[in-house]
């Protein structure tokens, strides 16, 4: 089985998934690789830790959180409406530096959802943010927040050696407290680094592509008219 780090000492793929279940659970929040740059998660449904999150991070309550989800049906089952240009999306791009901004009509912690109720979606294709977000579903928690991990205004840890300065310097420890976040850390399974993901809101008749990232703009346009 491979290796992995967990906070520092080694534990199997799976194991440190589970640990980071738990620590979720327990309204903890945990720093993870994605196939863009690292990030940021807590259970969306739990206000105390997306506001320990917050903190940690810096970040104003005017800004919302995306979220990660397995596939088109776990955002279905979170309240999220998906037009059929949406689903051309999705089908498209997905799982990958894709994120999808749609018309919700659950009820998430302060902060994480936009001021209408809209929530930001992503399917990450990274193995570990993957099954993290799968882990939650099944366990019926979640879904996870998905938000750089960085000090608001400054650049996101982009691999582990950035991840591992920016955690040290923020005081996140071995036996760090819910406070701080719990490292799900990969040997094997650094984030990938590259462009961070195109960002389209999808709450009108058209989309409306807010950031250009891993996708350009005119393909979503084209995907999305099929």
């Amino acid at each position: 089985m491979k290796k992995s780090l967990l906070s520092g000492s080694e534990a199997s793929f799976d194991s440190q998934i589970q640990s980071g279940v738990e620590w979720l659970g327990g309204d903890g929040f945990v720093a993870y690789p994605t196939e863009t740059v690292w990030g940021l998660g807590a259970c969306a449904d739990r206000p105390l830790a997306i506001d320990r999150l917050m903190e940690w991070k810096g970040r104003g309550p005017g800004a919302p959180l995306a979220v990660l989800v397995s596939s088109a049906n776990a955002a279905r089952a979170h309240g999220c409406e998906l037009q059929l240009g949406v689903v051309r999306l999705m089908e498209r791009f997905w799982p990958g530096p894709l994120m999808i901004i749609v018309p919700c009509g659950t009820n998430w912690a302060p902060g994480v959802a936009r001021s209408d109720g809209a929530l930001g979606l992503r399917c990450s294709s990274h193995p570990l943010a993957a099954a993290l977000a799968r882990q939650l579903e099944m366990a019926g928690l979640g879904p996870l927040t998905s938000t750089s991990l960085n000090r608001t205004g400054e650049p996101p840890a982009r691999n582990d050696a950035e991840a591992s300065r920016l955690m040290e310097s923020l005081g996140a420890k071995e036996e760090a407290s819910r406070a701080a976040p719990q490292w799900i850390r990969s040997v094997e399974y650094d984030a990938g680094g590259g462009a961070p993901s195109t960002v389209v809101d999808c709450t009108g008749m058209e989309p409306e592509v807010l950031r250009t990232g891993g996708i350009a703009a005119d393909l979503i346009r084209t995907v999305w008219t099929g």
